[in-house]
């Protein structure tokens, strides 16, 4: 294979296709399918290495995403990339997180200073346009060819390396040969589709409805940023404040309730909305920007396989999970950084390959099982009860507020406690078990295929 040259044009897509070789292949050592979070940080991290970088994103930044509360943990990741005070800029400070239950009278409070490791207290609210643009511009900052506009079509792979074939933003094609291929494309799941490893997860099925209101009553002082989260009788909502003033509304439903919907889309929101009294409250007088309500079909999933000899997925393009504890831009930038060792070392050293692989594997796998077996519960009135009157015997509080700052790949020893946690939580189903008959039933009605919003305002998103 020819030696891949470490001086593609930094320019525009076309540019780009302009300056291929003569066979019409350009060259390149990393090829990374999407600009969102996880694909502008491994692009970034690779062409600090000096390796030649291609970062192909389908659409034009700045783009409409839902998923703007980050996690304690993403503060350190923003560092690394010298990005911290750019997205302190944007970002609207968030401190913990506030739990709102229809079966009780109060609400309950909890703030990441409180967990684990004191170091990480805080993290923020971001509107994702922002977020991802400044990550996008940093990695063509750094050295990769940042190309907007490109959509990559097929992705062919041979002993030596991957021959990406694309469609540009002025619709002339382009092809690539690169040495690895990195899977940034969040729920397109292009190599998950690519070799049939995409698998929806069987234990939990929902889908979301959401919109931005102006006018917002939000918590005060320096709770205000706070991200809040109300149960109703048919999943929960978040309530996300912006530093823009603006505020992010999503209902996270069960199929049933979505498939009994008989009007619009905007009607159905503001009906559901109206399950919440107390959310509805703090939306009394407040204005829906542009009219505009936004759905989104199952995205509970994830692949068999996270990584080849050639390629590795990263963030959504490997797994996604209910975002009730804000996960996804933070296992998708951990994804990155990790994924940046594994195709360091599948260059530079071959014979290591392999068992980077196993370490990558292992690490993909690692972060949706931690978070999944909360999210799973948190519909079960036992969990509900955990959550709203918090108690920290043997530590456990400290660990799962480490669990909710994303403090999972560390060092951090919270692995007793939240054993401890998940003991006093088959404890409390053990002791009612009407109770716990009811929500075993109710949510194996609820587990079910969606189907239910196909082809109306459908925008696949991650949080």
């Amino acid at each position: 294979m020819t030696q891949a040259t470490s001086d593609l044009p930094a320019a525009s897509a076309g540019d780009t296709a302009a300056g291929a070789a003569a066979d019409g292949l350009q060259r390149c050592d990393v090829f990374v399918v999407g600009g969102g979070p996880a694909g502008s940080t491994i692009a970034t991290l690779l062409a600090r290495q000096g390796r030649s970088v291609v970062l192909a994103e389908k659409d034009r930044h700045p783009r409409f995403h839902i998923g703007e509360s980050l996690l304690p943990a993403n503060a350190a990741l923003f560092e690394r990339l010298g990005l911290r005070e750019a997205v302190e800029r944007i970002g609207m400070p968030k401190w913990g997180v506030e739990f709102v239950s229809p079966q009780h009278t109060h609400t309950s409070h909890l703030e990441f200073a409180d967990a684990w490791d004191k170091s990480m207290p805080m993290a923020w609210q971001v509107r994702r346009s922002e977020l991802d643009e400044i990550l996008f511009r940093h990695a063509a900052a750094s050295g990769a060819t940042a190309l907007e506009g490109c959509q990559v079509r097929t992705v062919d792979f041979d002993a030596d390396g991957a021959t990406v074939t694309a469609r540009l933003a002025d619709g002339a094609p382009a092809r690539w040969r690169a040495r690895y291929v990195v899977d940034a494309s969040g729920r397109d799941t292009l190599l998950a589709r690519r070799f049939d490893s995409k698998r929806a997860n069987p234990a939990h099925n929902s889908a979301a409805l959401f919109g931005h209101f102006t006018g917002a009553r939000r918590l005060e002082g320096k709770a205000e940023g706070n991200i809040s989260i109300f149960w109703f009788a048919h999943g929960w909502f978040w309530f996300i404040p912006l530093a823009d003033g603006s505020t992010s509304v999503g209902a996270v439903c069960w199929p049933p309730y979505l498939k009994s919907r008989t009007k619009p889309l905007r009607e159905f929101f503001d009906d559901t909305i109206a399950l919440a009294p107390r959310l509805a409250e703090r939306l009394q007088g407040a204005t829906l920007v542009d009219g505009k309500v936004w759905a989104t079909g199952n995205y509970s999933y994830g692949s068999s396989v996270a990584c080849g000899e050639r390629w590795a997925m990263v963030g959504d393009a490997y797994a996604f999970v209910d975002p009730v504890f804000s996960s996804g831009v933070y296992l998708a930038m951990a994804s990155a950084f990790q994924a940046a060792d594994l195709v360091a070392t599948t260059l530079d050293r071959p014979r290591a390959a392999a068992a980077a692989r196993r370490r990558f594997d292992a690490h993909m796998r690692k972060g949706p099982r931690e978070f999944s077996w909360f999210i799973f519960r948190m519909t079960n009135p036992a969990m509900r009860e955990l959550f709203m009157q918090p108690r920290n015997p043997l530590r456990t509080k400290e660990a799962v507020l480490s669990l909710l700052a994303g403090d999972i790949f560390g060092r951090t020893p919270i692995w007793a406690s939240l054993t401890a946690f998940k003991g006093v939580y088959y404890l409390g189903s053990l002791l009612h078990p009407r109770r716990t008959w009811a929500a075993w039933r109710a949510r194996r009605r609820n587990v079910r295929d969606l189907g239910a919003l196909e082809g109306e305002n459908v925008q696949p998103q991650a949080r």
